[in-house]
């Protein structure tokens, strides 16, 4: 009985001493602009991504075919204690994590390419009717 018990033990800390990867750091985001300014004016077209300042490692900005705007970090979720930026893919459909070779998808931050297997970090994105933009994560 106490083998039983040593053996369901020894597993269980095989099996949790996986590497866990560090979260993302959390820092404070509030990004404020127009549309219609030269920082984000390429944004007003469709199926457009730009790179802003901010973040941990940058801000990925991807205004997608449903007219919906999406913001990530640009730290990739992959080994993010390197805080590796990703880089925008040509065709503006995915960024690529040039420490690892990882992809994600710009529509919803999710890994399409391996070793990734945790979405980029996504911030709060509100637009106006008056092209105002807000990028923020609180």
């Amino acid at each position: 009985m106490k083998k039983s018990y040593l053996i369901l033990l020894m597993a269980i800390v095989c099996l949790s001493c996986g590497k866990n990867s560090d979260p993302i750091p959390n820092v404070a985001v509030y990004i404020q602009g127009s549309l219609l300014s030269p920082q984000f004016s390429a944004l007003r077209g469709v199926g457009v991504a730009i790179n802003i300042s901010g973040g941990v490692a940058g801000i990925v900005v991807y205004h997608r075919a449903d007219g919906a705007y999406v913001a990530y970090d640009r730290c990739s979720s992959y080994q993010p204690e390197k805080r590796c930026a990703v880089t925008i893919d040509s065709g503006d459909l995915t960024v690529t994590d040039p420490c690892s070779g990882a992809k994600f998808s710009l529509y919803d931050g999710t890994p399409v390419k391996k070793p990734a297997t945790q979405s980029l970090l996504q911030y709060s994105v509100f637009v106006d009717s008056g092209y105002n933009i807000i990028i923020q994560n609180y």
